[in-house]
């Protein structure tokens, strides 16, 4: 079993290569926990003040889920031998549905490149 600090690097820090499995991974798991609010939201009627304490709920989630995004990306841009500010793709319409599915698939750096040595590692 990974221990916190793998998870913490997984999940919210910039530095290191992801590959594309594990970036999937994150993406699918992350849409799970932030879909669980949502869903909770619309069983409830839409007045109530359960309503308002699942959409602070749903939104404090998403927060975290746009942070994990980014991160992970940038981590999968890095397995590329690319820079990480080529994350600001996923905040553009249109292209970032482009850019998700290249991050999918296509296949990071064999070995060593100039942000790690191995892929899904900090360094």
């Amino acid at each position: 079993m990974p221990d916190k600090d793998e998870f913490i690097w997984l999940f919210f820090r910039f530095n290191g290569r992801l590959g594309r499995a594990a970036f999937v991974l994150t993406a699918m798991f992350w849409v799970v926990v932030v879909s669980f609010p949502l869903y909770q939201f619309m069983r409830v009627p839409p007045d109530s003040t359960a309503a308002q304490a699942w959409s602070a709920v749903f939104g404090m989630t998403f927060i975290v889920f746009l942070w994990v995004h980014v991160a992970s990306a940038v981590k999968r841009l890095h397995d590329m031998g690319k820079p990480g500010i080529m994350a600001v793709a996923l905040f553009i319409p249109v292209i970032s549905i482009v850019a998700f599915i290249a991050l999918c698939l296509f296949p990071g750096d064999a070995g060593r490149n100039r942000y790690g040595q191995f892929t899904n590692s900090a360094r």
